[in-house]
């Protein structure tokens, strides 16, 4: 992990900062993954994220507590370079079955080979550490993206709650092109159980389909906040909350806009605070809306769960609403992409409500699931939206003002 553990509060205040600081290991046992007679494993990964920048983190899962390292190069034969997890006053990261090592110094645009490597813990005394057997990935790779790429393209998916075989499905309606990132936009489940959900229900169908070599980003939605696990649940991405990064033409800000019940709903039992984790933001957004990065990118797109309007008169979405519209237009926003209501739907710019063109994505059930294309050069920005047989249900374009 990153050795600057410190960041991982203000992170928020400084623009994407998808890094190994962020991730802590579980403190607790919620589910074993294996049996104390299986043999030491990957239990899931590798899958990466990124800060779209000089860095890429590789992430993963053992079955049993481990040291962990990376193994890399600009070659597929010659992975010359290591690199480990870092924790903060020189202890790096070991110990745990949750990995996450940062590579740095990334040249843009260039092809990076990689395998992960894991070494079990058997035991651990205070002056006597036991390995055990050692696992290793295959050689996996990606491309380091270049922010100051012509072309940013990316898909969105939503509201797939607890529907694993939603994911490699929707990926599979748009095999043309390699995508820059996956954004995945809340309610990927209904609540928050153990880490065994967390892996087979998204982590498992990402690695599979994608994810050793192309990052996903995550934002919360309202169902990633309930349930016993929901406090642990960030602890497996680099980013679930609120950022702003550049990626080519686009500024990208993303809103963790929380529940939409109220805080006072006797199923949070007085042990959450989102109304003032929603001012916060809006506190920030301010600052973000006059920053140069925000204000000299040709388009800024804004993804958040619960849309701004049109998701009705419950506490959150009115919430929502009256913090963020106001920055939206004031802003000048090119495009909002939202989930949550699950009925997908193209909302038209309105001169005296969203002055920006908001676009939702569908639900979980069959007939209602979509994937959301967004592609953006210097000129425009061309957002297409198709259902779970692949027609279009929904199509928009933001030329450059």
């Amino acid at each position: 992990m990153n050795e600057n553990q410190s960041n991982r509060r203000s992170f928020l205040k400084a623009g994407l900062t998808l890094s190994a600081a962020t991730l802590v290991a579980p403190t607790m046992a919620i589910a074993e993954v294996a049996a104390e007679e299986e043999g030491f494993k990957i239990a899931v990964g590798p899958y990466i994220q990124t800060n779209f920048g000089d860095s890429m983190t590789i992430l993963w899962l053992t079955n049993k507590n481990a040291a962990g390292w990376v193994e890399y190069g600009q070659q597929a034969d010659q992975l010359n370079q290591k690199a480990y997890g870092k924790a903060e006053l020189g202890l790096m990261q070991a110990n745990s079955r949750l990995n996450a090592v940062t590579l740095k110094n990334l040249k843009p645009g260039l092809k990076y080979y990689y395998k992960i490597v894991s070494k079990e813990i058997k035991d651990f005394q205070p002056y006597k550490l036991t390995y055990g057997e050692m696992v290793n990935s295959s050689v996996e790779e990606f491309v380091n993206a270049d922010v100051n790429k012509e072309e940013v393209s990316f898909l969105m998916l939503n509201d797939t709650h607890d529907r694993p075989e939603s994911i490699p499905h929707l990926l599979g309606l748009v095999p043309e092109k390699k995508q820059d990132f996956i954004f995945f936009n809340g309610d990927i489940f209904d609540y928050q159980t153990d880490e065994k959900q967390i892996i087979d229900h998204m982590l498992q169908p990402c690695v599979n389909h994608f994810a050793k070599n192309t990052p996903f980003i995550y934002v919360r939605g309202n169902h990633e906040t309930r349930g016993k696990f929901a406090r642990e649940f960030p602890q497996y991405y680099m980013h679930v909350g609120h950022t702003a990064f550049t990626l080519g033409p686009v500024r990208f800000v993303i809103l963790d806009t929380g529940e939409d019940k109220e805080d006072a709903h006797p199923v949070y039992a007085g042990i959450v605070n989102f109304d003032d984790y929603r001012a916060q933001q809006a506190e920030w957004l301010k600052s973000e809306i006059n920053s140069k990065e925000f204000k000299k990118a040709p388009f800024r797109i804004v993804m958040m769960h619960i849309p701004p309007r049109f998701s009705g008169d419950a506490h959150g979405p009115k919430h929502c609403t009256e913090l963020f519209e106001p920055l939206l237009n004031q802003g000048k926003v090119d495009l909002v992409l939202s989930g949550h209501t699950h009925k997908y739907m193209v909302h038209q710019p309105d001169k005296n409500l969203n002055h920006y063109p908001l676009i939702i994505g569908g639900g979980p059930k069959t007939g209602t699931r979509t994937i959301t294309k967004i592609k953006a050069d210097k000129n425009k920005v061309v957002v297409s939206m198709l259902d779970d047989s692949g027609k279009e249900v929904g199509a928009y374009t933001a030329f450059r003002k």
